[in-house]
C-alpha cells in the first residue's frame, strides 16, 4: 500500500475510539522505541515523540495511529476538554496495557502491573497538562544534550547505576523525606522532584539536576507551613542539601534545583522568597536556578539564561 493510501485510511479512523479492526501492521523495533518513550514520559505529545525518534511528524503520526488502534498506546480522553475541532494541535499519548505487557516481556522497563487503561481514563486535565510540561523540559534537555555531544542520563538510568538504591526504593527512588525546622518547630516533609536527570561531559564529569515544574497555582508563602508552598519546597531542598540526603543516596556532592514557572513575575517572587530564607552567599543559596516557560521557549534548557538568587544569569552547562 502506498504512503498516500495509508495516510488516507488513518485519517478516517476515530480519534478517541479504537477502530473495530486495527490496521494490519507488524510491530518493529522503531515502534518499540516509540512505546518506550511513551512509557517513560507518562503523557507525551506526538511532537515530542517525533523529535525523540528523529522522524517527520507525518511519519510519526502514522505509526502512533497504528499503535493506538492496535492497543499499545492510549489517547487520554481528558484532552477532549481542549482538543480543537479544527486545526492540528499535537495529540497526547499514554501507555496502554498491551504496550506495558510488551515492554515487560522484553525486559525494557520495570513497569508496575496496573490497569493502565483505567489509569489513563481517570487522569484529569490538570494532571495531564502538568505531565506535558514535565515532558517539555525533559525532551528539550535531552535533545539539547545530544545536539551538543553530551550524554543525557534520565532518572531511570541514574538509578540503574546504583543497584543498592534501586533495591531499597522500589517505588520512586527520588522520593525523599526531610526534616525542616521552621519557627521553632520541626516538620517531616516528603520531597519528590518532578524531574531528575544528569548531563555527562565528553571528557568526563557529570552535572546533576532535579527540577520542579510550577504551573503558577501554588502560593509562594503560606501562613500555615504544614500546607504546600514554594517557600516550603525551597526550605525542603535546602534541608536535603545541608543534611546531604542526595549525596548519601545518589553520591551527589553538588546538584542544581531548577524551578520552571509561568512568567518572569513569578520568577522574581520565588527569588524574593529564597532571599528571605537564604540570602545570596549563604550556604546552599546557589543551589537554585529559576526560569520562565517563555524563556525556555526562546532557548533550550541547556543554553537558556537561568536566574540565580544573586541576580546573575547562568547557563546549566559551561559554554
Amino acid at each position: 500500500m502506498s504512503n498516500g493510501a495509508t495516510a488516507a485510511n488513518t485519517t478516517r479512523r476515530p480519534r478517541f475510539r479504537r477502530a473495530s479492526e486495527a490496521l494490519a501492521f507488524r510491530v518493529t523495533e522503531d515502534d518499540i522505541a516509540i512505546i518506550r518513550h511513551v512509557a517513560r514520559h507518562r503523557f507525551v505529545r506526538s511532537t515530542h515523540i517525533a523529535a525523540l525518534v528523529g522522524r517527520s511528524i507525518d511519519r510519526t503520526n502514522d505509526r502512533l495511529c497504528h499503535l493506538y488502534h492496535a492497543g499499545y498506546i492510549d489517547r487520554p480522553r481528558a484532552q477532549l476538554d481542549y482538543y480543537p475541532t479544527k486545526g492540528s494541535a499535537p495529540m497526547v499519548y499514554a501507555l496502554a496495557d498491551l504496550g506495558a505487557r510488551l515492554l515487560r516481556e522484553r525486559g525494557e522497563i520495570d513497569l508496575p502491573g496496573i490497569d493502565w487503561g483505567r489509569r489513563n481514563l481517570e487522569a484529569g486535565r490538570p494532571f495531564i497538562e502538568h505531565q506535558l510540561e514535565i515532558a517539555d523540559l525533559e525532551v528539550a534537555a535531552q535533545l539539547s544534550a545530544e545536539r551538543s555531544g553530551y550524554h543525557y542520563v534520565n532518572a531511570e538510568d541514574i538509578v540503574s547505576e546504583l543497584p543498592a538504591v534501586a533495591d531499597a526504593n522500589r517505588g520512586n527512588p527520588f522520593a525523599l523525606r526531610v526534616t525542616v525546622a521552621h519557627q521553632g518547630m520541626r516538620h517531616e516533609i516528603g520531597l519528590v522532584p518532578d524531574i531528575a536527570f544528569a548531563i555527562d561531559f565528553k571528557k568526563g564529569g557529570r552535572r546533576n539536576f532535579v527540577a520542579e515544574i510550577d504551573r503558577g497555582t501554588m502560593p509562594i508563602i503560606r501562613a500555615d507551613f504544614s500546607q504546600t508552598s514554594i517557600e516550603r519546597k525551597l526550605r525542603s531542598y535546602l534541608s536535603a542539601y545541608v543534611s546531604r540526603v542526595f549525596e548519601q543516596r545518589f553520591g551527589w556532592k553538588f546538584f542544581r534545583v531548577l524551578f520552571v514557572t509561568s512568567d518572569d513575575s513569578r520568577v522574581r517572587s520565588m527569588i524574593e522568597a529564597l532571599r528571605s530564607i537564604q540570602p545570596p552567599g549563604a550556604a546552599g543559596s546557589s543551589l537554585f536556578l529559576f526560569a520562565s516557560r517563555d524563556a525556555l521557549c526562546v532557548a533550550d534548557p541547556l543554553t537558556a539564561n537561568w536566574h540565580g538568587v544573586d541576580g546573575s544569569l547562568r547557563r546549566l552547562l559551561p559554554q
